[in-house]
């Protein structure tokens, strides 16, 4: 019954959602790293500059999407959604006019960071929102789903020809492509058929100071999300942290070529297909709760093989199998925790809840990557990348242990737990 869930249509109206968030999704992959690229190949920028932009670009951005989750909250979801793309697609398109004109600075480069940080996080909260009101309960997985197949299909086609076309047009290629994919997405979700509902408040209609605390008030309050959420910050932010430990040890240290060092990061995103198309199967068949606990603790248990990597093919099969078994884990982990986000957060919280998740994750691989550079510079990468591999061991200690009590039946796994109860077995399938 899954697989044909799986497969059937969820309408016109996801059709085009969909559809939008794929084009974003690979212009985004082809404009991979395409602000740190220009920095280096057109503004010769130093190392600490290069990790400036991509650390103080998106926790600046966090700062300026905090009070837009209120705002988001009370406004309709789809124009929110065009003009955070249009927004995108502006100041993107500000570098490849720079660069022609001879104007191009690292300031500005910062200032996009920024932005693009910031329209994100509020995209994110108004599209998730928007889902929960677009298809129905029991089709939330499927759709997450199907969003988490295309972002990691994008990130494994995106960047390897994205790295072809400015080494045949230019350094700001990329930029051109990355920006005119949030013009496309804008126009895709304009073409959304029906008429929103919009968003009734209950009391004053200024934005009040406690409301910017109104998404983490929920998570942590909530004993499910509260678990959740504080294991996600953790593991998140020491994945990301590895990234550029892994490229000094690669490129720096064993001296991988650059297309192996890509190809090390490529190849492994075709593990993001098959963890997503499993997530649906695997929850009607086991239930929410235990899929959370055991593939949440899975995904932890590989990054400590990144610090065994040594030299030659045998060194890149190592990178390629523990990045395959980490995508794998994840792309099945994320749908499956991204419904229960929604399914457990009230319609009038939904853009807080999702702004202040959003936030937090970039403060936190913000505030890991950095202290995983300084652990390397203090002692060396394989070190740092060994003692993110442990730390990330003691994560599944925070998630959630049983289902809390007054929790609500899974709508997924009821069917499957019809099936089982007609062959004598019986498995939770209450909500965390």
């Amino acid at each position: 019954m899954w697989g044909l869930a799986a497969r059937r249509s969820l309408g016109r109206q996801f059709g085009w959602l969909w559809a939008a968030y794929a084009v974003s999704a690979y212009g985004s992959g082809l404009g991979f790293g395409a602000l740190p690229l220009v920095a280096v190949l057109v503004l010769h920028a130093s190392p600490a500059q290069v990790s400036a932009l991509s650390a103080v670009g998106p926790a600046v951005g966090a700062l300026i999407a905090l009070p837009l989750g209120p705002w988001v909250e009370f406004h309709r979801k789809r124009p929110v959604m065009i003009a955070m793309d249009l927004a995108r697609f502006a100041v993107m398109l500000t570098i490849p006019v720079a660069y022609a004109l001879g104007r191009l600075t690292f300031v500005q480069l910062l200032v996009v960071s920024a932005v693009v940080a910031a329209a994100k996080i509020a995209f994110n909260a108004a599209s998730g929102t928007y889902l929960k009101a677009l298809v129905r309960p029991d089709d939330l997985l499927v759709a997450n789903a199907r969003f988490e197949s295309t972002t990691w299909s994008s990130i494994a086609i995106g960047p390897p020809l994205g790295g072809a076309a400015v080494g045949l047009f230019g350094p700001v290629t990329t930029v051109v492509a990355d920006a005119l994919s949030y013009l496309f997405s804008a126009l895709g979700i304009t073409a959304i058929p029906g008429r929103e509902e919009h968003p009734r408040r209950t009391g004053k209609h200024r934005v009040r100071t406690g409301e910017l605390l109104d998404g983490w008030r929920h998570l942590l309050t909530h004993p499910g999300l509260r678990a959740l959420y504080l294991n996600q910050l953790l593991v998140g932010g020491l994945i990301m942290a590895t990234e550029p430990l892994l490229a000094v040890l690669m490129l720096g240290e064993l001296d991988f070529p650059p297309w192996q060092y890509g190809l090390a990061f490529a190849a492994p995103c075709v593990g993001g297909l098959i963890g997503s198309r499993l997530a649906p199967r695997v929850v009607a068949r086991y239930g929410q709760h235990r899929i959370l606990r055991t593939v949440g603790t899975l995904r932890a248990v590989w990054l400590i093989g990144l610090a065994f990597v040594q030299p030659g093919i045998a060194g890149l099969t190592t990178v390629i199998a523990v990045e395959l078994a980490i995508i794998i884990s994840m792309s099945l982990y994320n749908p499956v925790l991204a419904t229960y986000r929604l399914e457990h957060t009230p319609k009038d919280r939904t853009a807080r809840t999702l702004s202040a998740w959003s936030i937090s994750s970039s403060a936190s691989i913000a505030i890991l990557s950095a202290l995983g550079g300084l652990l390397a510079e203090a002692t060396s990468p394989r070190t740092a990348l060994t003692i993110a591999g442990l730390l990330i061991l003691a994560s599944p200690l925070l998630l959630p242990r049983r289902p809390g009590p007054g929790a609500v039946p899974d709508p997924e796994p009821a069917t499957a737990h019809a099936a089982d109860a007609e062959k004598g077995t019986t498995h939770d399938y209450h909500r965390t």
